[in-house]
């Protein structure tokens, strides 16, 4: 039979592949944050726009804000 795998090890898998996670300003982990935002069209319409933002606590004030 087949070795079943916990999840603090699947977490620990995961957390160990990750580079470049990390700011380069103060160290602290990103955080990515989707952002959507609506544009007004020509046609009297909203477009939404979606798009993911890295977020650590240097710039979480201008992203909320």
């Amino acid at each position: 039979m087949a070795k079943t795998t916990s999840f603090a090890e699947k977490a620990a898998k995961a957390m160990a592949g990750k580079k470049g996670s990390e700011c380069p300003k103060c160290g602290e982990p990103l955080q990515n944050v989707l952002v959507i935002t609506s544009e007004k069209n020509d046609k009297h319409g909203y477009k939404y726009n979606e798009r993911f933002i890295k977020v650590c606590k240097c710039n979480e004030k201008e992203v909320y804000a």
